[in-house]
């Protein structure tokens, strides 16, 4: 397989490097101590330089101000960005943009997508429904403005009255729970179900009458948020009912998770390459000891297949290229590998640093933190598994 990435990918990357060179994992205080999370905002000062070096915009077309570049490129910055356990809504804001750009309508698109590029505004998306559990979409359903007050119109197959075609908008109510980054964003993409069971994704105003916000903390320590719909309107252009969009934007969603997960890896790998290099017991470097890097080179191993996995799904989705699976199992085949590769090395770590790891001056259990949170964000790996399993009973292989 060639992973070689283009002269454009790897400018981005260079990019990124620059930028997360001066971000220090421990500007906020530690998630172990804070009662709370551990900050009230983003990191705006890292978000305006991600603007500046026109990162926040990398997939976007240059019609919108973007570098028309592909999610893989997207990729390599989010793995620059985990290694620095940057406190920034890069995933989210550019992936819902990008849908946004794919499947929306071009009036909501001009409205938005210079202004996110340039950082003047900050999407993010409810990916996880009501319990983290069930598909998203199902938490949220999303009727014609009207229904029930009218008779007699209908949009199409599903019986559905207005809709984007009547004109009238729609009305959303449910629950979305641990949205990340919700009470700074300007736009909330909302997936919701119609009543014929079609998914939609609806970009809704974070202001906008109905929506309320409850605070909830991740793993991590950073804000969350539960956000309420009750009888929230959205014009029809702010509901993208197009086949395939929700789907589409998910797999980037856990695709990009699966990045921060290889990112996060290696910089705690190198930590423990550091460590255990330093680390004398018997007069010798711990890392010589066989035990150890037995263990180390395990994870090693771990990293690699994350990384083949995380690229091979990235390409899928960036492209039209076939397989023998649709582009779902790939992206399942590499959310499996992330979720247990990133905990194995994060628990190994731990093990070779001793007490030292837990030490809340020394960065490594932010690190363990971030990669708990990682290992469950859209699916665990036995989700994955049980999705890929589906695949392969419907599309069997040979």
């Amino acid at each position: 397989m060639d992973f070689t990435f283009t002269e454009e990918q790897r400018a981005a990357v260079e990019a990124a490097r620059a930028v997360f060179s001066d971000v220090a994992p421990d500007r906020t205080p530690s998630p172990a101590l804070a009662p709370g999370a551990v900050a009230e905002d983003i990191d705006r000062q890292l978000w305006h330089e991600l603007a500046r070096t026109d990162l926040l915009g990398l997939t976007l077309s240059p019609e919108h101000g973007g570098a028309g570049l592909d999610p893989i490129a997207l990729c390599l910055v989010l793995r620059e960005s985990a290694k620095v356990l940057a406190r920034v809504p890069l995933l989210e804001s550019c992936a819902v943009a990008t849908a946004v750009e794919r499947y929306g309508e071009r009036t909501l698109a001009a409205e938005l997508l210079p202004r996110a590029g340039r950082g003047e505004l900050i999407l993010t998306v409810g990916a996880n429904g009501r319990s983290g559990h069930d598909p998203a979409e199902l938490a949220v359903s999303a009727r014609p403005y009207g229904e029930g007050e009218r008779s007699g119109e209908s949009d199409g197959a599903d019986g559905e009255t207005g809709g984007p075609s009547g004109g009238s908008g729609w009305v959303l109510d449910g629950v979305q729970s641990a949205v990340p980054w919700a009470q700074v964003a300007d736009w909330i993409a909302v997936p919701a179900h119609t009543a014929g069971g079609r998914p939609v994704l609806a970009l809704v105003p974070r202001t906008r009458d109905g929506v309320t916000l409850a605070d909830q903390v991740s793993t991590s320590g950073e804000r969350l948020a539960e956000v309420r719909l009750e009888a929230v309107r959205v014009e029809p252009r702010e509901l993208i009912d197009a086949a395939g969009c929700w789907d589409w934007l998910r797999s980037l969603l856990t695709t990009g998770t699966c990045a921060l997960a290889l990112g996060l890896g290696e910089r705690v790998l190198a930590m423990t390459a550091e460590y255990t290099s330093r680390r004398e017991q018997f007069g010798f470097p711990v890392a010589t000891f066989q035990a150890v890097a037995v263990q180390a080179a395990d994870r090693y191993i771990d990293l690699r297949a994350m990384e083949a996995t995380l690229w091979q799904a990235a390409w899928r989705i960036s492209t039209t290229a076939g397989g023998p699976l649709p582009a779902a199992g790939d992206v399942a085949v590499a959310k499996i590998w992330a979720s247990d590769g990133v905990r194995r090395v994060v628990q190994t770590a731990q093990h070779l640093h001793g007490g030292f790891g837990a030490d809340t001056d020394y960065p490594l259990h932010r690190y363990h933190a971030w990669a708990k949170q990682i290992e469950l964000s859209l699916g665990a790996a036995a989700a994955h598994e049980e999705a890929l399993g589906d695949l392969l009973a419907a599309h069997p292989l040979g």
